[in-house]
């Protein structure tokens, strides 16, 4: 397992370049294959189960040659079960975000150098403008879901939209994979620097995603169910 960078808060970190968004506190199963991801799965379990998650801006999971995102997240290992053939299901689950400082050679799995990238703390008062604006945004994902489910459109599958425990970051970060939106609009999402921004694109993206599903659905006026 490689071990944390020399310099500031950068660290080498093994890196699972994919064609899904992965946000802190979220949850996402791999079924790992590829024999270089293979070893990367037994040297994170060796280690702190530590692995870094891109977006895929252009090519494909598996074989290498794609162009990666440079914002991702840290995923750890939660459950990790070997199949006879050496292949592993894994459940892990986003820890917090990173920015990519440099790829390195790809010996034997993909590598960079990265660096945590923390949300600033905002003062008191926005923190309370913060939370009243998180009811708008919940409302805006259930209506999105609701609507996708009408046109028979699959959405991560949820307990619950954001109203159970945790504090402020850790509600927004599920409410945001919740969200039934494109990968590339998730990474616009993770790409945010701070919550009121991320919480402002949240429900825009999915405003605009209900106005375009319940046209779909002949509703006039974007309006969905009352």
């Amino acid at each position: 397992m490689p071990d944390p960078g020399p310099t500031g808060t950068s660290r080498r970190l093994p890196m699972f370049p994919l064609s899904a968004v992965l946000f802190p506190h979220g949850e996402l199963p791999l079924h790992v294959f590829e024999p270089r991801y293979r070893q990367l799965t037994e040297d994170c379990l060796a280690g702190d189960g530590e692995f870094g998650v891109v977006l895929i801006a252009r090519g494909s999971e598996v074989g290498g040659g794609d162009q990666r995102f440079a914002v991702g997240s840290v995923a750890h290992i939660e459950a990790a079960s070997r199949f006879d053939d050496s292949r592993w299901a894994l459940i892990t689950e986003g820890r917090r975000r990173i920015s990519v400082r440099r790829w390195l050679p790809d010996d034997p799995y993909p590598l960079a150098e990265v660096e945590d990238l923390p949300d600033p703390p905002a003062p008191g008062d926005e923190a309370v403008l913060l939370e009243a604006r998180l009811v708008e945004a919940t409302a805006a994902v259930r209506r999105a879901r609701t609507l996708a489910s009408e046109l028979g459109s699959p959405a991560p599958v949820v307990a619950d939209l954001g109203e159970g425990g945790g504090d402020f970051e850790q509600r927004l970060w599920r409410l945001c994979t919740m969200a039934p939106l494109t990968a590339h609009d998730g990474q616009r999402i993770l790409e945010a620097d701070d919550p009121g921004r991320r919480m402002a694109l949240l429900i825009e993206l999915c405003q605009a995603l209900s106005g375009d599903l319940s046209a779909l659905l002949g509703r006039d006026g974007g309006k969905g169910p009352g």
